[in-house]
């Protein structure tokens, strides 16, 4: 459907529209809320296609993620998509009918980070379902329109949504300064350290070599462009790594599982000179690495938090065609069982892929 058909086709705005909450851990309430009031430089967003994130299962089964606890009723969701439905009176990129994806980190703009152009670094971001910022689980939101971007007829609002866990691939790339050409080892196969590896594809990483526990992840990235999937349940994935690499070792190495025996085995997967990025967020603050490895092989290692600058460089890598990025979702649900599909990402991680969850119907 084109841009202009979705213009005449929509509806007059309600006054109250519906949102799936987090009223307490393992509880979440369809209710009510107020049709969101537009300032100036915003923009209303009809959504129509949002992410399950580990992040969202994390806030619905535990209430917290280290410093930031629920402590009311939450809308969670960030990874969204959706259809300009109203304008500020001073936004102008955009007009209602418009397709669109939602950066859901709003920064201030003015703090040395922003300023540096590493504005995921802002200590006053107000980032979608991180307490207390509601989320996207919500059938309209209103954003900010410098956080919102275009997206073709061809790519559809699935893809726009997977631009945010994408995007954290790109980042993870951008930051190691990956080269074309190289060898590349991704630890974990949900779903950002999925899409880190279409990420490594579009920046011509010629060898992608991953690693998990559970058959169709490992299948999955191999669809996706990995050329070699280890089951680390069959085998020692830095044996398979050594054996794969002749002995050398990979030139960057991606950590996305949060898990710290992952991190350690990413480590001593890397050749001399080779370049660590630790991607995943594990449940404690400090873990052990090989600091003698480390220095003898001047490893460099990068910390990578969420992403900047990528939303546009992922749209059009998504429209290109360069991954089968729909293959990953697995599992679609309407907006009411917003619990069910938070659920569903919780419990089947040896069946599920991508959970999809739609607040105003499946396109």
């Amino acid at each position: 459907m084109s841009s202009n058909t979705y213009a005449q086709a929509l509806p007059d705005l309600p006054e109250v529209i519906r949102a799936a909450v987090l009223t307490r851990p393992m509880e979440v309430e369809i209710r009510e809320v107020p049709m969101p009031k537009l300032r100036p430089d915003e923009v209303l967003v009809k959504v129509m296609a949002v992410g399950v994130c580990g992040s969202d299962v994390h806030y619905y089964e535990h209430g917290r993620i280290g410093p930031y606890v629920v402590k009311k009723p939450l809308i969670l969701g960030h990874e969204c998509s959706g259809i300009v439905a109203a304008v500020g009176s001073e936004a102008t990129r955009f007009k209602p009918g418009d397709r669109v994806a939602i950066e859901p980190g709003v920064t201030c703009g003015k703090c040395d980070a922003c300023k540096a152009g590493r504005y995921n670094l802002c200590p006053h971001v107000q980032f979608l379902a991180t307490p207390p910022v509601d989320g996207a689980f919500v059938q309209y939101i209103a954003m900010r329109e410098d956080f919102l971007f275009p997206i073709p007829d061809s790519l559809s609002f699935e893809e726009a949504a997977m631009n945010e866990p994408f995007s954290v691939g790109i980042h993870a790339a951008k930051r190691a300064g990956l080269q074309p050409g190289s060898t590349v080892a991704i630890m974990g196969m949900g779903p950002v350290g999925l899409m880190a590896v279409v990420a490594a594809k579009a920046f011509g990483a010629a060898n992608i070599i991953v690693t998990d526990l559970e058959p169709i992840r490992l299948e999955a990235a191999l669809r996706l462009g990995a050329a070699h999937a280890i089951n680390i349940r069959e085998e020692d994935p830095l044996e398979a790594i050594k054996r794969l690499t002749g002995g050398v070792g990979v030139d960057y190495a991606f950590e996305t599982a949060g898990n710290p025996k992952a991190l350690q085995t990413a480590l001593l997967s890397l050749r001399r000179g080779g370049k660590l990025t630790i991607v995943g967020l594990p449940q404690q603050d400090g873990i052990e690495l090989n600091v003698p490895f480390i220095a003898d092989n001047e490893v460099d290692i990068y910390g990578v938090f969420r992403y900047a600058n990528t939303y546009p460089q992922g749209i059009a890598f998504l429209s290109s065609g360069i991954a089968d990025v729909p293959s990953l979702i697995t599992d679609r649900y309407p907006l009411e069982q917003a619990g069910e599909a938070l659920e569903r990402a919780r419990t089947n991680k040896s069946g599920s892929l991508k959970v999809m969850v739609y607040p105003n119907g499946q396109p």
